[in-house]
């Protein structure tokens, strides 16, 4: 994170942060302030597609496909650890082994911190959509259902 410029502190907590409800419960914050990361597989490429999302949102996948002019699928775990080195639950918004294209869900920008998966189903870190949008150079874009 540091070669990034991202100046943060992982967090080991006692209790999972698998899924941005359990996050949310161990941190103690709102679940919209979860920045989840889902892995989605660009189909015609096979490559993977990394959306962090505010906890709260469901990701529309027409959006994605639009936004990135791909047909999206759906990702299983050995796709997952193959493209970015996590296992599901644990997906870091950073650090990935493989090349990945990363979508920041606009409406991160709202809270003040953010709080993103380090690794592992019990490490967290905290950061703003700004400063994650910098150090992934991901695009900012309305990727919410409805």
């Amino acid at each position: 994170m540091a070669e990034l410029g991202l100046d943060a502190e992982i967090r080991a907590m006692a209790d999972s942060t698998r899924t941005s409800a359990e996050a949310a419960a161990a941190i103690g914050c709102s679940v919209a302030q979860i920045a989840k990361t889902m892995v989605f597989r660009e189909l015609e490429t096979d490559r993977a597609l990394l959306v962090v999302a505010s906890g709260s949102n469901r990701v529309c996948t027409a959006k994605l496909a639009e936004l990135t002019d791909k047909t999206i699928g759906r990702a299983d775990a050995a796709f997952v650890r193959r493209t970015t080195g996590f296992a599901i639950g644990g997906v870091s918004p950073v650090g990935h082994v493989g090349d990945v294209d990363i979508l920041l869900d606009a409406d991160l920008y709202q809270y003040q911190e953010i709080w993103a998966a380090a690794g592992s189903p019990f490490a967290v870190f905290r950061t703003t959509a700004d400063a994650l949008a910098t150090a992934t150079g991901a695009r900012v874009a309305d990727i919410k259902e409805g």
